[in-house]
């Protein structure tokens, strides 16, 4: 197979032979992601996505001869954003665990209140007012702003009070 043909053409819009291409690089690919991504699954994400950002931009490649540290190049930009990707993603059962009922029915009925709240709401609520969480660190677990962190924990408050004033309760205070 000849290399630089099979460049030429894809960049002439042969999509043939960027398909050969490709195929020619995969074990190269595989073995660059596999060396920085621990799943096959993310290495396959990267692959694909590095693919498709190639041969939406190979007419931008300057020197074909650089071809493939061009593409490994991608691949590695791709299998860096994966890996920020999955930092930001934590799992937010980590954060939530039931409360200790030592305190009575009113801690049962909080947190059955609680239950009843739609999932943001839930667990802004269970982030700030369970675990102790500020509203920045809230906004960066979950990657909303602030502002966001606060108008779902106004309205989880007054949901909660509607909650828990239909059931009897009076006195139910956030501070």
């Amino acid at each position: 197979m000849n290399l630089e043909t099979n460049l030429h053409q894809a960049r002439q819009g042969d999509r043939k032979a960027f398909v050969a291409l490709m195929k020619h690089m995969e074990s190269d690919m595989y073995g660059m992601a596999r060396s920085i991504l621990r799943s096959n699954e993310d290495c396959a994400d990267a692959m694909q996505e590095a693919m498709l950002k190639a041969y939406q931009s190979l007419g931008e490649l300057r020197e074909p001869r650089y071809f493939k540290t061009w593409l490994l190049r991608i691949l590695i930009n791709e299998c860096h954003l994966i890996i920020r990707k999955q930092k930001r993603i934590v799992p937010v059962a980590e954060f939530i665990k039931e409360p200790s009922i030592s305190g009575g029915y009113e801690k049962i009925e909080l947190r059955e209140a609680i239950d009843h709240l739609e999932e943001s709401m839930r667990t802004v609520i269970s982030l700030h007012y369970l675990r102790d969480m500020p509203i920045r660190e809230i906004s960066e677990v979950l990657d909303v702003s602030e502002g966001a962190v606060k108008t779902r924990l106004h309205r989880a408050r007054r949901t909660l009070m509607d909650l828990l004033q239909n059931r009897g309760e009076r006195k139910v205070t956030f501070q």
